[in-house]
Formats: structure tokens, sequence, C-alpha cells
């Protein structure tokens, strides 16, 4: 959850709060007449949100190409049921 400050306040604080976010690991809502205007979030979340906001087409692309290889490597190796497991074996060891 965000720490919520006033703009009024975050101005004479901007240096304390730079270190919650740094350090503390919080993010910081400063607001103006109690809505929020802007945020304080770290590098690293905002490379996270970064990551996040990339266009659905690259997602998509993504996903494609993990079930085409999930597709490929069935086809090469295909699995053997349960049953079919053991009725090699007793044809194998039976006389």
């Amino acid at each position: 959850m965000a720490y919520e400050i006033p703009v009024t306040q975050a101005r004479a604080e901007l240096a304390d709060l730079i270190n919650r976010v740094v350090y503390g690991g919080e993010r910081v809502v400063v607001t103006r007449h109690g809505k929020p205007l802007v945020a304080l979030v770290s590098a690293v979340d905002l490379e996270r949100l970064e990551e996040l906001s990339e266009p659905a087409e690259d997602h998509v692309d993504h996903v494609v190409s993990s079930v085409s290889t999930v597709r490929e490597t069935a086809a090469v190796r295909p699995e053997r049921g349960r049953f079919g497991i053991a009725a090699e074996r007793r044809g194998t060891t039976g006389a």
C-alpha cells in the first residue's frame, strides 16, 4: 500500500520521501485536494511497470513461440500411456 502525502508537504519533505522510496521500498502518492496527483516509485518498480505495458502483440508472439516449442518437443518424443508401458513389459517378460 502506498503512503499518501499532500503536495505542499511533499515539497518540504522531498529528500525524505526519496529515501523512503529508495531505501524503504515504499511507494509514495502525492495528492492535491485529496486526489492522487503523482507517484514516487523506485526505478525497479518503474521498469516492471514498463514491461507490463508492452504492446499485447509482443506477449502474443511470445506465447505463440512457446506453444510452438512445446508442440515440437511433443512431436519428437511422444509419451506413452501408463497402460502402453505395462503392456510392453508384459510382452517382453512373458513366455
